[in-house]
């Protein structure tokens, strides 16, 4: 039995290059539709608001009110000495009017001016975790797309030499009718057909997840993708050390910059809760207006002059069950919370900066020595074939050697494509990453 194998461009074929959608295509879908993205923004502006509320407790108050009367029974009607209506007479009814107003402006509150302040630093917290949320979605979106295109480079690879299997397996079959190969040849075709059939259906499984991925992020069907160049640049990282990024990483992260407000946050809220204890000081501007009139006793409606009060008030808590203590243990133990997370987040940045460094500086002699693999699998499966066809080599050995070219391939694509993410999560880790990084890797597409 001689193999006859599909020539090695079609092993090596990949989807064709076209006007598909490109990387900025992707992006701007998912701004407009990711519900992590919205989700974030929303809690943005949900704390946003919290400024402003905590800031009213220091401007003015302003209140009003009106009260309206009427006692039935008229035989005569007693009033005390504020001309409030105490009795009434049998018959008739007597009415009275009461309008007053309250303007009051807080004078002194430290624990009001300390929550503002909680509030004004929980907002920044809050606008670097949106940030976070935003930086992100870069890399979602530009993982996810490459996701899609080293799924269907895995599936060209599978699909070629699937054919090839299917191919010889009919060959041979059409031979063992005329008597030309054993039925153990027909099984030993038909199994490795089989087999690689099963490994591009799983192919194909994962490129439908890959693009189910990128549709969950756009939130639109995936149609074909522009993909990524032959000729990529492979420059290290500038700037060429470990500590600069990790440096950077400590004064830019957005999540480090989140975890340090919320700790500013907690520790004003503990100056508002230990504030509780101090006296406020409120001034006060009053007026107030009473009458009434009966309709038992002629000429009894009476209407006093307006009322107009202005003074200072001192309140000075003294006393409310041990609820300010608790509040103030309750803010310590919250700020201490938090400034276990800021360490956390401190560390995880300056590991992951490390980290991405090697990855990217690593990335450049790992894709040259993919590329370098693929290109000595190619020989490896020209010499096994012409071997086979002179009957030095096995069918077995032609097998192995396909299988390891359609790894290499493999393993080629996904590298090459790792080592375009690993830059924009290197940059992610600095806290430096924008939307002008995914318009640099949208130029590598073609």
């Amino acid at each position: 039995m001689r193999l006859r194998l599909l020539p090695l461009t079609l092993l090596a074929l990949l989807p064709l290059a076209g006007h598909g959608e490109d990387l900025m295509d992707a992006y701007r879908d998912a701004v407009a539709n990711d519900p992590v993205l919205a989700t974030a923004d929303a809690a943005r502006l949900v704390v946003a608001e919290g400024v402003p509320q905590a800031r009213a407790a220091l401007l003015p108050q302003l209140s009003a009110g009106l009260s309206l009367e009427q006692l039935h029974g008229g035989g005569g009607a007693t009033t005390d000495a504020n001309g409030n209506i105490v009795t009434a007479g049998a018959s008739g009814h007597t009415r009275s009017r009461s309008l007053n107003g309250e303007l009051v402006q807080p004078i002194l509150d430290l624990s009001s001016i300390a929550s503002l302040r909680a509030a004004q630093s929980q907002r920044d917290a809050q606008e670097e975790t949106y940030r976070a949320a935003l930086q992100n979605l870069y890399v979602r979106v530009a993982n996810a797309y490459f996701g899609v295109l080293v799924a269907e480079d895995n599936l060209a690879v599978y699909q070629s030499y699937e054919d090839a299997y299917k191919q010889e397996f009919q060959q041979s079959s059409e031979r063992f009718k005329n008597g030309l190969v054993t039925a153990a040849d027909v099984s030993q075709s038909q199994a490795y057909y089989l087999y690689i059939k099963s490994q591009r259906i799983g192919a194909q499984d994962q490129l439908k997840d890959a693009r189910r991925a990128l549709e969950q992020i756009t939130g639109k069907p995936v149609g074909s993708l522009k993909r990524l160049r032959e000729d990529l640049p492979m420059q290290p990282p500038e700037p060429a050390d470990p500590k600069a990024w990790v440096g950077a990483a400590m004064q830019t992260n957005p999540a480090i910059l989140a975890a340090r407000h919320a700790v500013d946050a907690d520790e004003h809220r503990i100056n508002a809760a230990r504030a509780n204890h101090l006296p406020t000081i409120n001034a006060n501007v009053g007026y107030s207006k009473y009458g009434s009139w009966s309709n038992v006793e002629r000429g009894a409606a009476g209407y006093g002059p307006g009322t107009t009060t202005v003074g200072l008030t001192l309140s000075v808590p003294l006393f409310s069950g041990g609820l300010t203590q608790s509040q103030v243990r309750q803010a310590i133990h919250q700020r201490d919370e938090d400034a276990g997370l800021l360490e956390t987040q401190r560390r995880q940045a300056a590991r992951d900066a490390s980290n991405y460094y090697n990855l990217v500086l690593d990335g450049i002699e790992q894709v040259q020595s993919a590329r370098d693999s693929v290109q000595a699998a190619k020989k490896s499966v020209t010499s096994m074939r012409a071997g086979y066809e002179i009957g030095t080599q096995s069918l077995t050995n032609v097998v192995v050697a396909i299988e390891t070219l359609a790894n290499v391939q493999t393993e080629y694509s996904y590298v090459r494509h790792q080592f375009i993410l690993n830059k924009l999560l290197l940059k992610q880790a600095a806290g430096t990453i924008d939307v002008h990084d995914l318009e640099d890797v949208n130029r590598l597409l073609e």
